[in-house]
C-alpha cells in the first residue's frame, strides 16, 4: 500500500503556488493573464510531482492519467468559452448589445440599476440554467449600461454575478444543481426547495445592498449619459429589429436546446444582422477601401475570431465597444488547461485528499460539519480549479459522515451547493473565475468584495447550521464513528 503524503507535505504546492501568484500578479499587474500566472501553475504542477515520485512512488502514468482525465472534463468548457468570444464580438459589433444598452439606459434608473441588474440576471439565468450564458449575453449590455451611468467595474460585474450565480444555483436547468443533487442522492426538486432556506435570505440581504449602493449613487449628471446615447446612435444602426437576436436566443435556451448549440445559433444570427444593419463598420474593420463582399467578409470574420477598436468621439463608449472575440479567450483557454493539470497532480499524489482529510476533524458537531464542508468546498474550488471536480469530491467525501450521524442527504447537497457553486467564481485561476473575469473585462480581484451573494451564502449555510432551523438528524451521533 502507497504511503500518503502528510497534510504538511501536501501544503508544500500550495504554498509555493501562493507566492508564485502574488509575485506574478505584482509583477505583471492585469497581465498576469498572458502568461505569468499559467507558468506559476505549470511549475506547481511540476514540484507536486516531483514530491509525489522521488518520496511516494507514485508512478508517472497515475499522474498523466489524471492530468488527462481533469483536461478531458473540461474539453466542453473549452468549446463554449471559444464560441462567447466568437458571440460577444458579433452582439458588440451587429448592434444588439448597443441596441440593448441604447434602450437599458433610458428605462432602467440609475438609482436602481444595481438591484435592477442582480434582478434581471437573476430571473434569466434561472430560466436558462446558466450563469455563463448569462453573463455572456445580458451581462455585457448591463457592463455597458453601468459604465455609461458613472458606476465603477467592480460594483457593475458584482451585481452581475450576484444574479447570475443565484440563478445558476436554484435553477433545475443548471448542471450544478442537477450534479449536487445527484451525487448526494437527493431528489431534484428537494435538493432546490431546500436550498430556498438559505438562498433567498442571501438575495434579498445582496439586494439591500445594491439598492443602498444605488441610491447612494450620484443619479443627477445625465448630461453623461446622454452623451453615450447619441454616440451609440451616431456610431450604430440602432433598430428594435436587432432584438430579435436575444429573443430568438432566448426561445432556444427555453427549449433547452444545448449551449453549444445555442450560442453558435446566436451567433450566426448576429453575424448575417451584422450584414444587413452595419455594413459600414465590417468595413471600416476589414480596413478595405472599397466597399463590397470582400470587405463584408473580412469584416465579418475578423469580428469573429480577433480584437477590433472602433473610433467614436466619446472615449467611454470607445473602450466600451471594443471586442476581443474568439482570440480574447485564448489566454484563459491556456490558464485553465493549466490548472488543470495542476488539480489532477494534487489528486494523483493524494495530496488533495490528505489536505481535505484535515477539514473531517472539525466534524464533530453539526455546526462543525456545515463549517467543514464549506471550507472543504472552498478549499477545492482553489485546488482544483473547477466547480464540477468540488462538487464531486465535496459530495463523495462527506456522504457517507452525514449518514452515518443521522443527518438527510439534502443538508450535504444544499451545502455543497453554498460552498462550490457560488464560490467558484471568486477564484482567479478558476475556470468560472477566469470565464467571467475574461467575459466582463473586469480582474476577479476586482469584482470579489462586490459579489455579496456569492459571499453571504456560504455564511447563511453556517448560520442555519448554528440556528438548527429546518436540520433534522434521525438519530443521536454515533460516537463509535472514526473519522481517518
Amino acid at each position: 500500500m502507497k504511503k500518503a503524503p502528510s497534510p504538511l507535505v501536501s501544503l508544500i504546492p500550495i504554498v509555493v503556488l501562493v507566492l508564485l501568484l502574488f509575485a506574478t500578479i505584482r509583477t505583471f499587474g492585469s497581465d498576469a493573464l498572458s502568461g505569468g500566472s499559467q507558468v506559476s501553475l505549470l511549475t506547481t504542477t511540476a514540484i507536486c510531482i516531483l514530491i509525489g515520485m522521488v518520496f511516494y512512488k507514485i508512478p508517472w502514468k497515475d499522474y498523466e492519467l489524471a492530468i488527462t482525465n481533469n483536461i478531458a472534463g473540461v474539453a466542453t468548457a473549452i468549446i463554449i468559452l471559444l464560441i462567447i468570444g466568437a458571440l460577444s464580438g458579433i452582439w458588440m459589433i451587429s448592434g444588439v448589445v448597443p441596441t440593448l444598452i441604447y434602450y437599458g439606459m433610458q428605462i432602467i434608473h440609475p438609482s436602481f440599476f444595481l438591484a435592477s441588474t442582480c434582478i434581471i440576471c437573476a430571473l434569466i439565468s434561472v430560466m436558462t440554467g446558466s450563469s455563463w450564458t448569462t453573463i455572456a449575453t445580458i451581462g455585457i449590455a448591463l457592463m455597458g449600461i453601468g459604465k455609461a451611468q458613472g458606476f465603477e467595474d467592480g460594483w457593475i460585474a458584482g451585481a452581475i454575478i450576484s444574479g447570475a450565480y443565484f440563478g445558476d444555483k436554484i435553477s433545475p436547468l443548471s448542471e450544478t444543481t442537477i450534479l449536487a443533487s445527484s451525487i448526494t442522492d437527493t431528489p431534484l426538486f428537494r435538493h432546490i426547495r431546500y436550498m430556498m432556506i438559505t438562498t433567498v435570505p442571501s438575495l434579498i440581504i445582496t439586494l439591500i445592498i445594491f439598492t443602498v449602493a444605488g441610491l447612494s449613487h450620484d443619479a443627477s449628471n445625465t448630461q453623461h449619459i446622454a452623451e453615450v446615447a447619441t454616440a451609440l446612435n451616431e456610431k450604430f444602426h440602432i433598430t428594435p429589429w436587432l432584438l430579435i437576436v436575444p429573443v430568438v436566443t432566448g426561445i432556444l435556451i427555453a427549449r433547452k436546446v444545448p449551449s453549444i448549440v445555442t450560442l453558435f445559433l446566436s451567433t450566426l444570427l448576429a453575424g448575417v444582422f451584422a450584414l444587413i444593419f452595419q455594413p459600414e463598420l465590417l468595413q471600416e474593420i476589414s480596413g478595405v477601401a472599397v466597399s463590397g463582399f470582400d470587405s463584408l467578409f473580412k469584416g465579418l470574420m475578423m469580428t469573429v475570431y480577433g480584437a477590433t477598436n472602433l473610433h467614436t468621439d466619446n472615449a467611454v463608449l470607445t473602450d466600451l465597444i471594443a471586442t476581443r472575440g474568439m482570440a480574447g479567450m485564448m489566454n484563459t483557454i491556456w490558464l485553465i488547461i493549466c490548472a488543470m493539470c495542476f488539480g489532477g497532480s494534487m489528486t494523483a499524489s493524494g495530496m488533495l485528499e490528505s489536505l481535505t482529510s484535515v477539514f473531517l476533524r472539525f466534524m464533530k458537531r453539526r455546526v462543525g460539519m456545515v463549517a467543514s464542508t464549506v471550507c472543504s468546498g472552498l478549499f477545492l474550488n482553489i485546488v482544483t480549479a473547477d466547480q464540477y471536480i468540488s462538487i464531486i469530491l465535496t459530495g463523495n467525501m462527506f456522504k457517507d459522515i452525514y449518514k452515518k450521524k443521522g443527518y438527510e442527504s439534502r443538508l450535504l447537497s444544499r451545502t455543497t451547493e453554498d460552498s462550490v457553486t457560488v464560490t467558484s467564481v471568486l477564484v482567479p485561476w478558476n475556470t468560472c473565475g477566469m470565464t467571467q473575469a475574461t467575459i466582463l473585462g473586469v480582474a476577479t480581484l476586482t469584482y470579489l468584495p462586490y459579489c455579496f451573494f456569492n459571499l453571504i451564502s456560504p455564511l447563511m449555510s453556517i448560520t442555519m447550521a448554528a440556528i438548527g432551523f429546518k436540520i433534522k438528524q434521525h438519530h443521536e451521533e454515533d460516537q463509535s464513528i472514526i473519522v481517518n
